[in-house]
C-alpha cells in the first residue's frame, strides 16, 4: 500500500462515515509531517488512518494531533507498561528516540473532514531502520526486549481514541490537555521550532489552553505556537 492516509483522504472526500479505518502490513510511501518519509518494513508495525468529522472550526484542528498522541501514549502505556513521552505536539519517544509519528490532513474544504494517520514501530530491530535512522528510531520490541502483540495494542488504541476523542468533542480541549501533560517530556527543556525558512530557540514552558507550545526566548518574551517542527536541543 502506498500510504494509509492518501487512501483515507479519498474516501472521506467520497463521503465515507466518521470512524472508517485503513489499516496496511507495509506502506511504499507512508509519510509523516513535513512529507518526510514513513519507514515502515512489512509485519513490524501498525499503521493505520482514520476518518474524523468533528463538529469543531477548522482553527482548532490542531489540538486533534494533541488527541490523539495522548490517546496512543495512553494505550501504550497500558498494554505493554511502557510509558512514551509526547514531545509537543504529538510525537511519541522514549528515552530520545522516535516510537510513533502521527499525522492529521484535512480531507475537504466544505466540511470538516481529517484523516488521522499513526503509525508505531512495534516490533522493529535496530537493523530493520535505515541507517540514517538507526540511532534516532526506536520500537517497542526493543524498548521490552520481546515481540510484542500487534492486534491487542491496535485495539487498546481504538479503544483510547475513541474514548479521548468523544470526550473531546463533549467538553472541548482541557481534559485532553490535562492528560497531555501527564506523558510530556518537552516542557522545561531548550528548543528549536522551524518554521518554513524560520527558526526561533528558547524553553519550552507551558501548553496553553488550546494546545500551543509556550516557549520563552533568551531575551525574557514568551511566545505561543500553534503550528512547527520541533526539536530539543541538548543541554549545555
Amino acid at each position: 500500500m502506498d500510504s494509509t492516509n492518501q487512501i483515507a483522504l479519498e474516501l472521506g472526500r467520497k463521503g465515507y462515515p466518521e470512524g472508517t479505518m485503513v489499516i496496511a502490513e507495509e506502506q511504499t510511501a507512508g509519510r509523516g509531517r513535513w512529507r518526510r518519509r514513513w519507514h515502515s518494513p512489512p509485519e513490524k508495525s501498525l499503521l493505520f488512518s482514520m476518518i474524523l468529522r468533528p463538529q469543531i472550526p477548522p482553527e482548532l484542528m490542531p489540538q486533534l494531533a494533541l488527541v490523539a498522541g495522548v490517546s496512543t501514549a495512553r494505550a501504550i502505556h497500558l498494554q505493554t507498561g511502557i510509558k512514551p513521552g509526547i514531545k509537543w505536539p504529538n510525537d511519541l519517544i522514549y528515552e530520545g528516540k522516535k516510537l510513533c509519528g502521527i499525522l492529521v490532513e484535512r480531507a475537504g474544504s466544505t466540511d470538516l473532514c481529517l484523516v488521522l494517520g499513526i503509525g508505531v514501530n512495534v516490533n522493529q530491530e535496530r537493523d530493520d531502520f535505515p541507517p540514517e535512522l538507526q540511532d534516532t528510531a526506536t520500537s517497542l520490541r526493543r524498548i521490552a526486549g520481546e515481540i510484542i502483540p500487534r492486534v491487542p495494542l491496535l485495539q487498546q488504541i481504538v479503544e483510547s481514541l475513541e474514548e479521548d476523542y468523544q470526550e473531546y468533542c463533549r467538553a472541548g480541549f482541557p481534559p485532553i490537555r490535562k492528560r497531555w501533560l501527564q506523558y510530556e517530556v518537552i516542557l522545561g527543556k531548550k528548543v528549536r521550532i522551524a518554521m518554513g525558512n524560520s527558526e526561533y530557540w528558547g524553553k519550552a514552558i507551558g501548553l496553553s489552553e488550546n494546545g500551543e507550545l509556550v516557549v520563552l526566548s533568551p531575551q525574557g518574551e514568551e511566545t505561543k505556537f500553534a503550528a512547527g517542527e520541533v526539536t530539543l536541543c541538548r543541554e549545555e
